[in-house]
């Protein structure tokens, strides 16, 4: 990683407007298949973008740190070797599903979303089988 751009990423200001959060979303969403549980980590920051909907709290500043900390951490995907076997892992949790794309136990990529309030009450095997479904698809 470049360290000049990792330097400016961690001395990003807090956003103190949607269009400033909107950019940063913009940014880190760019590289949200090489952020573990990117759906997950950025929800309290998709939900300041609703109208009306622009307060600042704890839990937005916990995921706004721990996106820079992820952007600025260098974690070693895999290039793929379309001759040998792919594995996907999928899981649904609590507020989100994710999966990670390997090959011989190493990631290549990773998918995450946090789940819409109409698919928080949903049964864990439905969660699942959502979790597997969105995998494929992508």
């Amino acid at each position: 990683m470049d360290l000049s751009k990792v330097e400016c990423i961690q001395s990003l200001p807090t956003p103190g407007t949607i269009k400033e959060l909107r950019g940063f979303l913009g940014l880190t969403g760019y590289y949200r298949r090489f952020i573990k549980g990117y759906g997950v980590i950025c929800k309290p920051l998709t939900q300041l973008l609703k109208k009306e909907g622009f307060v600042w709290s704890h839990n937005a500043q916990i995921a706004f740190e721990d996106l820079k900390r992820a952007m600025t951490t260098a974690l070693v995907l895999k290039m793929p070797n379309f001759d040998l076997p792919f594995v996907i892992e999928t899981d649904a949790y609590g507020v989100g599903i994710r999966a990670v794309l390997m090959q011989q136990g190493h990631p290549i990529a990773f998918l995450s979303k946090a789940l819409s309030p109409q698919n928080l009450g949903m049964s864990v095997y439905e969660k699942e089988l959502m979790a597997l479904v969105l995998a494929v698809t992508k």
